[in-house]
């Protein structure tokens, strides 16, 4: 007695790789697809420009790197800056004393 044949499988269907998007909103002016980036793998660089306000963003790239990841990363640098520009200061030192006013004279 033999093993009974199997039917043959067809292969499945290869899935189609849905392109990232290279285009996005600016964070400044807030117009959508305004933003484009443009990667340059052999130098290493990518550039992200906004076409309305000339808002600019230069990152090093390597072979992983996408359009995506360089919004990312535009992103957080610009909350960065924010965070930096907002550092609460202590306030200058206090003592118990009234402040010194210091009277003007009309002596003419």
């Amino acid at each position: 007695m033999g093993k009974r044949k199997k039917a043959s499988r067809k292969p499945a269907p290869s899935r189609q790789k849905v392109p990232l998007d290279t285009n996005f909103t600016c964070l400044f002016c807030h117009h959508d697809n305004s933003v484009t980036v443009r990667m340059d793998r052999k130098e290493g660089v990518a550039q992200l420009v906004c076409k309305v306000c000339d808002q600019r963003f230069q990152s090093k790239v390597n072979h992983l790197t996408e359009a995506v990841d360089i919004y990312s990363e535009w992103i957080d640098a610009a909350d960065a800056a924010q965070k930096e520009d907002h550092v609460p200061r202590r306030p200058a030192a206090s003592s118990s004393r009234p402040a010194r006013v210091v009277e003007e004279s009309d002596e003419d």
